[in-house]
This record gives structure tokens, C-alpha cells and sequence, in this order.
């Protein structure tokens, strides 16, 4: 008897493992971009300000540049860096937008160059998918789907990235 009772909790963790997390979506192709896994932190009710991330590669012979992003719960969304000016963690937009070269590939992450959506009128939680938009000089508006991750996540999917 236990070791049924030890099988059927072990199987619904696995259930609920699986189903905790937002999926990544799938790539998204915008000319001679890739944007891939695009996400979101999760806020806390009340937040003024969400981060958002994603990694692009450009497969093409000319540069583009990320010059904005929407999410239907922020006034605006730009593109910031952040770096360490004398110990100090300093966040600044980034003026013109974000060049991706040819053959590069660009990652936004925590701790550097991610989105800022700011002027948030709702608060996006974890599990969730967001839809919104990537906006290049080259590519235009592209339409894409933020996975939303659990407050303070450094990578989707709660923290921690697997490559398969």
C-alpha cells in the first residue's frame, strides 16, 4: 500500500512540475531576423515597471535595430543596458535603439540589455502568456508571445535554462 500511495504523489508532482511553468513559443521569423524566447517577469500588484527578454539572431547581410516594444498592460517599452559604474548597478535607456549586426546574435537578459516596460496598468503573472510586439528599423512591427516567469527568474520556465 505505501508504495502505491508513494507512486501516485510522485506522479501528480510530475504533473504539476510540467504544467507550472509557461512553455517557451516558438521562434519567430521577421525577415532576416529570429526572435526566440521571448519573457517577462512576473510583478507584484502595484509595480510600475516590468522587465522583458528575448534573444534575436540576425541571418542577414545587413544590420537592424530594436527600437521599441509594446505589452498591452505598459505605457511604453523601451530598450535599457544596465552596468557597474564604481560598485554601483546603474540602468539607462539605450539612445537609437539596439543594433544587431549580420550573424549576430543578441541576447536580453537580466543584468544586461533587456525591455523596460513602463507605466504598467496591470501586472503580469507568472504561468501567463502575453502577447505584444518587437519593433525594428528593418523588420517593423513583429508580433510576438511572452512567456511570463515567476518574480525574480533569471531565465524562463522558473530559472533555469535547458538545452536540449
Amino acid at each position: 500500500m505505501p508504495m502505491k500511495i508513494l507512486c501516485t504523489a510522485l506522479l501528480g508532482l510530475g504533473l504539476f512540475a510540467s504544467t507550472a511553468q509557461a512553455a517557451p513559443e516558438a521562434a519567430v521569423k521577421a525577415g532576416d531576423l529570429t526572435i526566440d524566447t521571448p519573457w517577462l517577469r512576473a510583478t507584484p500588484n502595484g509595480a510600475k515597471v516590468a522587465g522583458g527578454y528575448v534573444r534575436i539572431v540576425n541571418t542577414g547581410s545587413a544590420p537592424d535595430t530594436l527600437t521599441g516594444a509594446s505589452v498591452p498592460f505598459a505605457t511604453s517599452g523601451e530598450i535599457h543596458s544596465m552596468s557597474m559604474e564604481g560598485g554601483v548597478m546603474k540602468m539607462a535607456p539605450v539612445s537609437g535603439g539596439l543594433t544587431i549586426k549580420p550573424g549576430e546574435t543578441v541576447e536580453l537578459k537580466p543584468g544586461g540589455y533587456h525591455l523596460m516596460f513602463e507605466g504598467l496598468t496591470g501586472a503580469p503573472k507568472a504561468g501567463d502568456t502575453v502577447s505584444g510586439t518587437l519593433t525594428f528599423q528593418r523588420a517593423g512591427t513583429v508580433p510576438v508571445k511572452f512567456s511570463v516567469a515567476p518574480i525574480g527568474a533569471s531565465a524562463p520556465g522558473g530559472g533555469h535554462q535547458h538545452h536540449h
